[in-house]
């Protein structure tokens, strides 16, 4: 066997060698896609109840902050009542301004005259 012939089983060598080192390679490669796969399946299983669980805590808290939103409309509506009334009186003002001065004055006269007797 000449030169050539150890130069070819050398190759022939090298080339084994690295088609082994790129078989385990490929083997590992494989093993780790089937345990990301089983991991990914594994937390896929998990997180559904709970995305489920946190879905229903969600709709059960809606319930009350809708009736909340509702009491604070009728609030709302009827301090705008409130607010609408007090202007109009105040606006129509003559008679009931009058009336409510002269029921403040009386009883103004009231306290100083129970004062005076105490006194």
């Amino acid at each position: 066997m000449g030169p050539g012939g150890i130069a070819t089983i050398i190759a022939a060598c090298s080339l084994l060698v690295i088609a082994v080192a790129i078989s385990y390679a490929v083997v590992r490669l494989g093993r780790l896609i089937d345990e990301a796969k089983l991991s990914l399946k594994t937390v896929t299983d998990e997180t559904k109840p709970l995305i489920e669980e946190v879905t229903t805590t969600v709709k059960l808290v809606n319930g009350p902050l809708e009736s909340l939103n509702k009491i604070t409309k009728s609030a709302e509506n009827v301090s705008s009542k409130v607010s609408d009334v007090a202007t109009s009186f105040m606006d129509k003002g003559g008679p009931a301004v009058k009336v409510l001065g002269l029921l403040m004055s009386a009883a103004k006269f009231k306290q100083s005259r129970d004062q005076k007797k105490k006194g």
